[in-house]
């Protein structure tokens, strides 16, 4: 009997976990170069995180760009492009003198680039190969962001703490190139099973289908449908807040930790502690939405977990309640790189799912995530305190999980 082929989806799976590792991870732990830098230009923390705001503004009008490139072509040159991008901008922020050159290379620059290595375009990827597994395969592949930042976030503090914070980024930046360009290269250059004779899953195509692909059942095609449609924007709302709370965190978190007088590497160190809850949170909430009659559910699930552990940074004056801080809200932080594609798919099918979740992430992580960080520092710059920054986020997390049980289940008689 001829051996059967691995499936490729599995493949897709394994190139999107480690590009979102390297690209997220570079990206969350950035909170280790807040203070050194500030303390040698003498910028304030509001300054600063106008860069990581301005980052976060150019990778959701990216993903608009990649979500609709994606639609049309494998991601794997998109991803090439964005890699280089990323990587050489990171490398050149080791020269930057003013703020204006801060913003151009680590916000602008390195944001745009990083679209095109970030979950539009790898979970719609791996989304795309998947209806029955969709939810563990895109939660494994997401699990890549959990170990990036686990890994990345105290091997830049130890680098910057060592060695200072150009070196940091330069590390950043080469480490990007490198497994950026190799593993687009290799793992994604495929667009979508349909194109090779399968169907999701690894199910062979029914020879009918070979001639009319989308014939058996209806599909989604225009992003007019999905716009007129009340239930992506109720998503839309609650995971601009989702990611807001998360970039407001990542930001400002350590320098919050130190103030509280906790030691500089366990401050650092709780980065890397998020990004270890948010392997499980990941796995977990993709492995349940593949099991619950509305994935709904799960959602709200993680916004909740989110906010319980929001609480537990307003009382955390110790490194051990930042420890429980930190796996609570990695933990519930992880259920939003799976739930936002799966949703998306889910209510609107795999044919608009770089459009759709393109748009989605503008919104989310370009102005809810571009939002966060500067206001934490504007807050704090204005009243010495991140107290009230984070009851305000604490307030919006809760909202937002009960808003998303509001959201419809889709049309039975739509193509997954």
């Amino acid at each position: 009997m001829q051996k059967k082929d691995a499936y490729w989806g599995w493949y897709v799976v394994a190139g999107a976990f480690f590009i979102v590792g390297i690209n997220y991870g570079a990206r969350y732990c950035f909170g280790v170069f807040l203070k050194p830098m500030g303390a040698e230009y003498g910028w304030s923390r509001s300054v600063i995180s106008v860069a990581v705001s301005l980052a976060v503004f150019a990778y959701g009008v990216g993903g608009i760009v990649t979500g609709r490139l994606l639609d049309r072509m494998a991601p794997r040159w998109i991803m090439t492009i964005g890699a280089t991008v990323a990587g050489v901008s990171l490398m050149l922020v080791r020269f930057v003198r003013e703020p204006w050159q801060f913003y151009l290379f680590y916000g602008l620059l390195c944001g745009a680039g990083s679209s095109c290595l970030g979950v539009v375009v790898c979970s719609s990827s791996v989304g795309k190969w998947f209806v029955r597994k969709r939810g563990m395969a895109i939660g494994i592949a997401s699990v890549g962001i959990g170990v990036g930042t686990m890994i990345l976030a105290p091997l830049s503090g130890y680098i910057v703490k060592n060695y200072g914070w150009r070196d940091g980024f330069t590390f950043l930046g080469i480490t990007t190139i490198l497994i950026g360009v190799i593993l687009s290269q290799i793992f994604m250059g495929k667009t979508r099973p349909e194109d090779y004779g399968l169907m999701p899953d690894g199910e062979v195509m029914p020879p009918e289908c070979k001639t009319e692909p989308k014939a058996v059942m209806p599909t989604i095609t225009s992003m007019g449908v999905v716009l007129g449609d009340r239930r992506y924007w109720i998503l839309v709302f609650c995971f601009t807040v989702g990611i807001m709370a998360q970039m407001a965190a990542f930001v400002h978190q350590v320098a919050y930790a130190i103030d509280n007088r906790i030691g500089e590497i366990a401050a650092a160190s709780s980065l890397g502690l998020i990004g270890v809850g948010s392997i499980g949170g990941k796995f977990f909430f993709g492995w349940l939405s593949d099991r619950l009659k509305d994935a709904k559910y799960s959602a709200c699930l993680g916004f909740a977990c989110m906010a319980l552990g929001m609480f537990t940074l307003i009382h955390a004056d110790t490194a051990g309640l930042l420890t429980i801080y930190a796996v609570l809200y990695g933990f519930g932080y992880g259920s939003l790189a799976p739930m936002m594609p799966y949703l998306l798919a889910d209510r609107f099918g795999r044919y608009v799912l770089g459009r759709s979740y393109g748009l989605l992430t503008f919104f989310a992580a370009g102005l809810g995530g571009g939002l966060g960080p500067i206001l934490c520092g504007y807050i704090y710059d204005h009243t010495g305190s991140y107290s009230w920054a984070w009851y305000l986020i604490l307030s919006l997390l809760v909202f937002v999980s009960l808003l998303v049980l509001t959201v419809k289940p889709r049309d039975p008689a739509l193509q997954g």
